[in-house]
């Protein structure tokens, strides 16, 4: 009967651990809802100094980049490093239907909010319906009238 000398389940947590990272998605995870006529996106950026945030709009692409500076510091010895560090970015294509001259951003406890509102044009709108009540008489002949009548 053979022996382990380590627990198998054990040496597959670390082995999917080591080899099944996150993807870089999760560095800046995201909700995006609408209220009334407001796309609005809010994105989790801890520990991101707000001078870092850049966010640019090119044709209908808008793009946010941060940056999380690792602690430097000669004395430390890690015993676990989870929390990413670097820059990060994350792309959302716009619709047709938002007011891109009009997007703004708010950096608040850690939560970058940005508020992207429906344009004027996209709307939706009530249209009036218009109609006229004049008595149109048509006068024909007796004539007429029999030729259009079809024969029984």
């Amino acid at each position: 009967m053979a022996t382990f000398t380590t627990d198998p389940f054990r040496e597959l947590e670390r082995l999917m651990v080591g080899n099944l990272r996150a993807p870089a998605s999760t560095a800046m995870p995201m909700d995006i809802y609408r209220k009334g006529d407001t796309f609005l996106a809010q994105i989790d950026l801890p520990g991101v100094n707000p001078d870092s945030i850049d966010i640019d709009i090119d044709d209908r692409t808008l793009t946010v980049r941060a940056e999380r500076t690792p602690a430097k510091d000669d004395d430390i010895k890690w015993l676990s490093r989870e929390r990413p560090a670097g820059t990060f970015a994350r792309q959302l294509t716009l619709g047709y239907g938002l007011a891109a001259d009009r997007v703004e951003a708010d950096y608040n406890d850690g939560v970058l909010t940005i508020k992207m509102p429906v344009s004027e044009e996209s709307k939706p709108r009530k249209v009036t319906v218009g109609h006229s009540n004049t008595d149109q008489v048509i006068e024909t002949n007796s004539d007429e009238k029999a030729k259009e009548k079809p024969e029984k």
